[in-house]
């Protein structure tokens, strides 16, 4: 069975900076690295969204709104990805939820709760 595990969130200021990280729980490195991960966030009220994404060739597919503050990334040996958020606004305020995809199956974390607020 596949777990996917966050954790990061909490809550920041505007203009504030967290970064998020996202695993494959008792994953090792071979297993890890045949995902596709990406990060997608839901305010209440509104559709799960795409924030950040690494494509299945490699590159990184990052929203508009987040362009320019969010940097993804990712350590193979510690099989990890992360959401470095700068400049954080009120409008970020989400739960962040870690995907894994393999071929058409997707696997989702519980999501961590992100609040930008003063």
């Amino acid at each position: 069975q596949v777990q996917i595990v966050e954790s990061g969130g909490g809550l920041v200021q505007p203009g504030g900076s967290l970064r998020l990280s996202c695993t494959i729980a008792r994953a090792i490195l071979s297993t890890f690295t045949q995902y596709t991960m990406g990060w997608y966030r839901q305010a209440p009220g509104n559709q799960r969204e795409l924030v950040a994404t690494f494509t299945s060739g490699g590159s990184t597919n990052v929203a508009d709104a987040v362009k320019g503050r969010f940097t993804l990334s990712k350590n193979n040996s510690k099989k990890t990805v992360y959401l470095q958020m700068n400049n954080l606004k009120p409008e970020d305020t989400a739960v962040y939820y870690c995907r894994g995809a393999k071929g058409e199956n997707y696997y989702w974390g519980q999501g961590t709760q992100v609040t930008v607020s003063s």
